[in-house]
């Protein structure tokens, strides 16, 4: 990363203000569960292509055992059961 990047958890933060500016008075609901599943996906699916398709390998970078992994793709709809 080229050091005039922003940061993730600080592009992480940006995205949080923004979305709570557009709940005005509306109070989130469930707000963990969402930021994991949208942070979740992307990160998926940029790994998986990163390891070429390869669960195992895709699994060792992520830290999960490859049955998690394969859970997780197919929760998000990123492999045909």
């Amino acid at each position: 990363m080229d050091r005039h990047s922003p940061a993730l958890p600080d592009c992480v933060r940006a995205s949080l203000e923004a979305y709570f500016a557009t709940l005005g008075e509306t109070e989130p609901a469930n707000l963990h569960d969402m930021l994991v599943r949208a942070v979740e996906k992307p990160l998926l699916e940029v790994v998986m292509a990163r390891a070429r398709g390869n669960q195992s390998r895709a699994a060792q970078w992520l830290g999960l055992n490859r049955n998690t992994l394969r859970k997780k793709l197919l929760e998000h709809g990123l492999l045909d059961r």
